[in-house]
């Protein structure tokens, strides 16, 4: 069995993962989910093991994958009963790239320790990394009980959202440390302290930073759906990631009915790409349209060419090296269409309202045509596909 893995920390590029919201039993569903997920970029797939059914599923998923072509790495995400089902499953075990441990739902009383050891040890047995993830929702009670307890004696008290954010880290912190004593070596433990609000968040990792060298796992839990999820999640990874402070992010957004889990990926990708610490695919500049520009045209070109991108990256990125990079804008009317036409790899300016009925296209800076007609986008699209086809080196050619 060939176990997909992945880099964390120590100078590798940050990476985007993302979790499945179907049952895992459903080894079809969840192994097609995985895929889209993968194919849409996340570099790291999170599955839900809850039950035997689940925990039995994994090998499946995983073969189902790989036999398809799907090298992603699969992390199970264990709560309750993780203990049980890593111990009765070892295929399971052994399938998983990762497992995910919160501390706060290992058991409580004497049973936490020993159930999180029993854990630990079976991640130890078969050298797999484990993301210790603290969530402010199931904080151990026991340990959250001591720090009110301490923070009490202190001639200033601090406040309920200070001593849930200490409670978190010191959680992550002492469980990192457990998980080293029992074996574990340092370079496979990654922490994360997950929380709704987004100046908490930033407050927690910069916290969990300066204590810590470990890989940090960003991500605002519960984060919202549609427009709220995308900015609160943004606002909150941003600020964290332009200070240095982040290794992997999942956007956690709500899926909006009828659309594709893929969404989550899509927007951490664009995070990385527009902060310039990735890049993914080509980048559409575009304006928001002004009174000067002409109905809809210029909308339904960037649309366009926003598809068009997306729909060929898969096959560019295969055959060309460096694609991801291009830039490309759509603009809609002579004030700064030109201008920005010009800074873009291709661009094109459409014509304003009341403007000259033509659109000039430049590429690296030099107007190479002019577009007229009923078929821009299909002329535009076309110019691009040989661009990149004069532009980018071949990877089978860099072989040779």
């Amino acid at each position: 069995m060939k176990i997909a893995h992945l880099s964390l920390g120590g100078g590798h590029p940050i990476v985007v993962q993302s979790m499945t919201n179907t049952d895992t039993a459903n080894v079809s569903e969840s192994a097609s989910q995985c895929a889209e997920l993968a194919c849409a970029g996340s570099e790291l797939v999170r599955l839900t093991v809850d039950t035997p059914e689940a925990a039995a599923a994994i090998p499946a998923i995983h073969e189902r994958l790989y036999k398809s072509g799907i090298d992603v790495p699969l992390v199970g995400d264990f709560h309750y009963n993780g203990h049980r089902l890593l111990a009765d499953y070892p295929e399971c075990a052994q399938a998983l790239a990762k497992y995910r441990i919160n501390p706060g739902n290992v058991g409580s009383g004497e049973k936490h320790d020993k159930q999180f050891a029993q854990m630990i040890e079976i991640a130890c047995r078969y050298a797999k990394p484990v993301r210790i993830g603290v969530n402010w929702g199931s904080l151990d009670r026991e340990l959250l009980a001591r720090v009110m307890d301490r923070n009490l004696e202190r001639p200033e008290p601090r406040g309920a959202d200070e001593i849930m954010r200490e409670a978190m880290i010191e959680s992550a912190l002492e469980s990192a440390a457990r998980a080293e004593a029992l074996g574990l070596p340092g370079d496979r433990i990654v922490l994360s302290c997950k929380v709704s609000e987004v100046q908490d968040l930033i407050a927690v990792y910069r916290a969990l930073s300066e204590l810590s060298d470990y890989p940090l796992h960003l991500g605002l839990t519960e984060a919202g759906m549609g427009s709220k999820g995308i900015v609160a999640s943004t606002a909150a990874i941003a600020v964290l990631l332009q200070e240095g402070i982040g290794d992997t992010i999942r956007v956690s957004l709500t899926p909006v009915k009828g659309e594709s889990r893929a969404r989550e990926v899509i927007v951490a990708q664009e995070i990385l790409q527009t902060m310039g610490l990735r890049a993914f695919m080509p980048m559409v500049t575009s304006c928001p349209g002004c009174g000067r520009t002409s109905g809809d045209v210029f909308q339904e070109l960037a649309q366009s060419v926003q598809d068009y991108v997306r729909a060929r990256m898969p096959l560019w990125r295969e055959a060309y090296e460096g694609v991801e990079n291009m830039s490309l804008a759509v603009m809609g009317c002579i004030v700064n269409g030109p201008g920005e036409s010009r800074h873009a790899h291709v661009g094109i300016s459409l014509p304003g309202r009341g403007e000259a009925p033509a659109a000039p296209v430049y590429e690296d800076g030099v107007k190479t045509a002019t577009l007229r007609g009923g078929n821009i986008a299909g002329d535009f699209t076309a110019i691009v596909e040989r661009y990149v086809a004069r532009a980018y080196r071949q990877k089978n050619t860099m072989k040779s």
